[in-house]
């Protein structure tokens, strides 16, 4: 093997690749080695690759024992050790010693599912021992459930401030679960984003993913609401009618966080009582020095702006003497954002209650981002974590035919396997401490991921592999011990034994109709999965009305995506689509107008096996708005700005979805479809 492929193949790097069309080529040597001197190796020459080929065995060969192992329940796994002996010390204190044999010690069989540890003299390994399988909630063990899927800033109602909030989505959860069975919203990510202007609009490039957007707040529910004076009350319900009174054809994401940073000012302002100022300090020290850096970094960005290279130079860089007398010389400003994220988990605890409580088996269904964006609050907390010179995407697929930029950093895993994926741990257990689930989008992404070096074109990357094991591990562990099901989306470039190896631990996979053929035909629903979320359509498709009538193909054509003639493309689609509803009439199900349409293709998932069964809350109200164009930026689509909307484009309210007659009988067909009678409360 050349020195520069046997480099590669160390890091995990793909020499070569597979496209979308089963044709097979070699990524040219320099994205390898763009994508290596992302890792921190020297790839630029022969000797060069030499070279780092033996620092790595050196750096192993000193290592008493490997950063991390995974133990899978009931298994019993050897670990390599240059120690006679080794500490195994339980996640509950206790401890065992282990004897090596020939190089290895033998982890026990029976080592409880959760966090262990491994010492020989000054050096650790951290155990990640996940369970066998996921255990299915008690809701899905008695049969199929059905829920909405909503873009909750775009679901608005006549209380919110612009942008739909978290009582708006309370509200939503008890109409759906009360009045037509649902068990289950699933949500776009809540992840926190800028806290000054401009907002980044897309959920999936947050600042960080462990912490949470207090845009979603509902003002009025903070509790040092109800204890302001009336003049003060009403100065504050000034700023949210406001707001409302501006809104126009777009979400203003900006001016909706403006109002509630003044209004939040305002309640921080109120002299807390004892219980809530315990509650508060409990809150900071649950979440330890991840919620101050992120409040440091919240502050530094207030008073600095969003463009971290204007920022003064000691402060460009995380524990640095500037930043600590920054932090202490604003000590009330970085509380204030401390405070805002203690209030988000407060309602999104309320909310998940209100949720169970209206009757639903699982509740709120929260998303995970695949990865950040390059300037928040991540990039600059954990700069030797992130590749900052590379970004992830996607290669060429049949929908986004040149390929996908998220202009997103990513982790590296030899980072990642040096700190024994804990980064991982801290996410997924906040990802499900409000949840009955969690969604994990570009699943794939837990085992390899697309990087494309800076500057060259989405086609120009290669896959760099993480150690599925352990993250997936990780995953398995917190949604177990939340009770919370895992549903990974797995649409695109994925190897069939990803998804059987999902399967096997008892995590969903996602089944969108129009994506599901077996060869050239369409793929019966009663052979889709039943491990998986089954749904009509996905947010990175127009809704089911706009799907029927081409928009995705006009949209992508008329901004320069597609690889192929236009009239070949469309003519491609409209068969595509009549091939589906030729299935939908041999199932006894009309196609008239899109009305009609659209109600046969939710009653087709009737015929699934699949456990959870979606609808986009867009297909239930007739909305034809594309939330979001892969492959596009802002400038060229306005992705994720577009409120909901009716048939006719004109926003629709939340208040008004819950008379909808349309999604009324949309929401009915889903319950017939999972057997709930209309008795279930």
């Amino acid at each position: 093997m050349n020195p520069l492929h046997e480099l590669a193949a160390a890091y995990g790097v793909d020499a070569e690749v597979w496209s979308w069309q089963g044709e097979h080529a070699a990524v040219d040597d320099a994205t390898l080695r763009a994508v290596l001197a992302a890792l921190g190796a020297d790839a630029s020459s022969g000797d060069a690759c030499r070279g780092e080929l033996a620092r790595l065995a050196a750096e192993r060969a000193a290592r008493p024992l490997p950063p991390y192992a995974v133990a899978r329940e009931g298994d019993e796994v050897e670990v390599a050790t240059s120690a006679t002996g080794v500490t195994l010390t339980r996640e509950d204190g206790t401890t065992t010693e282990l004897a090596a044999v020939d190089g290895v010690v033998t982890l026990p069989a029976d080592l409880p599912v959760g966090y262990h540890r491994l010492t020989a003299g000054d050096s650790g390994c951290a155990v990640i021992a996940p369970p066998r399988r996921v255990p299915l909630p008690p809701r899905l063990r008695s049969g199929p459930a059905w829920g909405l899927a909503a873009q909750l800033y775009s679901v608005r109602s006549r209380r919110s401030w612009g942008i739909g909030d978290l009582a708006d989505l309370g509200t939503m959860a008890e109409w759906a679960a009360r009045e037509h069975g649902a068990d289950f919203v699933l949500v776009n990510p809540l992840h926190a984003a800028e806290v000054v202007a401009p907002m980044n609009p897309s959920p999936y490039s947050p600042t960080t993913r462990r912490f949470g957007n207090p845009m979603y707040l509902h003002v009025e529910d903070v509790p040092e609401y109800g204890r302001l004076d009336d003049a003060t009350r009403s100065r504050v319900d000034d700023l949210g009618a406001d707001v409302r009174s501006a809104a126009g054809d777009l979400l203003d994401r900006d001016a909706a966080w403006a109002a509630k940073r003044s209004a939040l000012e305002v309640l921080h302002d109120v002299a807390p009582t004892a219980a809530r100022a315990a509650a508060f300090a409990a809150y900071r020290e649950r979440e330890g020095v991840a919620l101050r850096d992120f409040a440091t970094w919240c502050a530094i960005t207030d008073v600095h702006g969003n463009v971290r290279d204007a920022w003064p130079a000691g402060l460009q860089t995380p524990g640095t003497a500037a930043v600590a007398a920054f932090a202490a010389e604003h000590e009330p400003l970085v509380t204030f954002f401390a405070w805002s994220q203690w209030l988000l988990d407060e309602q999104l605890t309320g909310v998940q209650r209100r949720a169970v409580e209206a009757g639903m088996g699982l509740g709120i269904v929260h998303d995970v981002a695949v990865g950040v964006n390059p300037t928040g609050a991540d990039a600059w907390a954990l700069p030797g974590e992130l590749a900052t010179s590379v970004t992830v995407g996607a290669p060429p697929d049949a929908y986004s035919q040149t390929g996908q930029d998220w202009d997103q950093p990513p982790w590296r895993p030899d980072r990642l396997a040096a700190l024994g994926y804990a980064p991982f741990r801290d996410l997924f257990a906040a990802a499900v401490r409000h949840s009955g689930g969690l969604r994990v989008d570009h699943v794939i992404g837990l085992f390899r991921l697309w990087w494309i070096p800076r500057g060259r074109p989405a086609l120009a990357g290669t896959y760099v592999h993480y150690d599925h094991d352990a993250v997936i591990g990780i995953l398995m562990i917190e949604a177990a011990r939340a009770g919370a099901v895992l549903i990974g989306e797995d649409l695109g470039n994925v190897e069939p034994w990803v998804r059987d190896y999902l399967r096997e631990r008892g995590i969903f996979g996602t089944s969108i109709l129009w994506f599901e053929y077996d060869g050239d035909a369409p793929l019966s629903p009663e052979r889709w999965r039943e491990l998986c979320l089954a749904s009509v359509t996905t947010h990175d498709l127009p809704p089911t009305t706009g799907y029927l009538a081409g928009d995705h193909v006009r949209l992508r054509h008329e901004l320069g995506l597609l690889t192929r003639d236009y009239d070949e493309e469309l003519g491609a689609d409209r068969a595509a689509i009549e091939r589906w509803l030729s299935v939908v009439r041999d199932a006894g199900l009309p196609t008239g107008d899109d009305e009609e349409t659209v109600l046969s293709l939710h009653r087709l998932l009737g015929r699934a096996p699949s456990l959870l069964r979606c609808a986009a809350l867009t297909d239930a109200v007739g909305d034809r708005r594309i939330q979001n164009q892969p492959g596009t930026t802002q400038q060229q689509h306005p992705n994720w700005q577009v409120p909901l909307s009716g048939p006719d484009g004109t926003p629709l309210l939340l208040d008004d979805v819950l008379t909808d007659g349309r999604a009324a009988a949309v929401a009915a067909a889903m319950r017939a479809a999972v057997g709930r009678d209309a008795t279930h409360t």
